[in-house]
């Protein structure tokens, strides 16, 4: 029998929805198929009252979670059903619900590898809402990122595109990008998957747990205090996305991105970082958002966290009226002459 707080999980029957370990939802395993590594799947996940009150007609949406997570998010789920929005979520292959004992965790070498999920778990959507416009995709971080290039490559697959602090550049700049992407070339042709030695960081995860300074009840292995070691092969896949993203991509949907005010940076923990981002620096990710295509409307949240939806409670409030708003402007549902 499962345990969700000391085992990893099995894949689910094919095409059946069973519950989940968050309350009122539901999970469904998506097979891929085979890599190096053995057999793959995704896992997809509903707010079972969202889809059976929904209106016909209404857009869902489809959360992507980002580096070293997986969806844990309740109240964001339960707030954007309230608007009338049918809630799914993804974890992603190697990720969460969908990481399996035989597997690198969160390991792919190219982040369009992901659209294969994505496209599976839009084709189980569109079966469900067959009266509905495409999803709205809300991406966190590296599932930013790799929203944004789902959205580049498949623009009628989805219908607009919110992204949370997404993780668009590497600190630095363009210059830091370089440098790093010389020093990793050579290692991810010897070893792509050997584990890059960096300085074990748990502040943004004592942001988030009830554990330490945060709130969230987070599975321990799913989203342990430290983070997935990073790897030359995957690492070099972030780093092709952010220069297609610097490049420009182009996203012929709306795109509405979502930042904190402010970067805090440090080594040890401070109260600050319950305040501000503590991963990724917010003014560089808004000078870029901009090039991800023609319709970017870019929100500062002051005093939000990394992720918006898993600040403090004011600041999630804020979060989803800035959502509501939008989408009340170029949501999938609006009238146009």
């Amino acid at each position: 029998m499962e345990d969700p707080e000391t085992q990893l999980w099995e894949d689910s029957p094919a095409g059946e929805w069973v519950t989940d370990l968050l309350p009122g939802c539901s999970r469904m395993t998506l097979p891929l198929g085979e890599d190096d590594e053995g057999p793959v799947s995704a896992t997809l996940v509903r707010l079972d009252s969202s889809v059976t009150s929904a209106d016909s007609a209404t857009a869902p949406v489809l959360h992507l979670h980002g580096w070293t997570d997986y969806f844990f998010n309740l109240p964001m789920a339960e707030g954007l059903a309230a608007a009338g929005r049918p809630f799914y979520a993804l974890d992603l292959r190697k990720y969460g619900r969908s990481l399996r004992h035989h597997q690198t965790p969160g390991y792919v070498d190219d982040l369009r590898t992901y659209q294969v999920e994505l496209e599976a778990a839009a084709e189980v959507i569109a079966a469900a809402h067959p009266g509905a416009p495409a999803p709205i995709v809300h991406g966190h971080s590296t599932g930013g990122l790799t929203a944004a290039l789902w959205a580049a490559d498949r623009p009628e697959r989805l219908s607009a595109l919110i992204l949370n602090a997404p993780w668009l550049e590497l600190p630095g700049d363009v210059a830091a990008r370089t440098a790093v992407e010389g020093l990793l070339a050579p290692l991810s042709r010897l070893d792509p998957k050997r584990a890059l030695h960096s300085p074990p960081v748990s502040t943004y995860w004592m942001s988030l747990s009830a554990e330490s300074h945060g709130e969230w009840r987070v599975h321990p292995l799913w989203r342990p205090p430290q983070s997935f070691p990073m790897r030359p092969g995957w690492l070099r896949a972030v780093l092709a996305g952010h220069g297609a993203v610097y490049r420009g991509l182009g996203v012929a949907v709306p795109v509405l991105v979502l930042l904190s005010d402010r970067t805090v940076y440090r080594r040890g923990w401070t109260e600050d970082m319950r305040h501000s981002d503590s991963v990724l620096d917010v003014d560089l990710l808004a000078r870029r958002a901009v090039r991800l295509g023609p319709t970017v409307t870019v929100a500062r949240l002051p005093g939000a966290m990394h992720d918006a939806f898993a600040s403090s409670e004011p600041i999630r409030t804020q979060a989803l009226d800035a959502v509501r708003r939008w989408l009340r402007a170029y949501g999938p549902e609006v009238t146009r002459p």
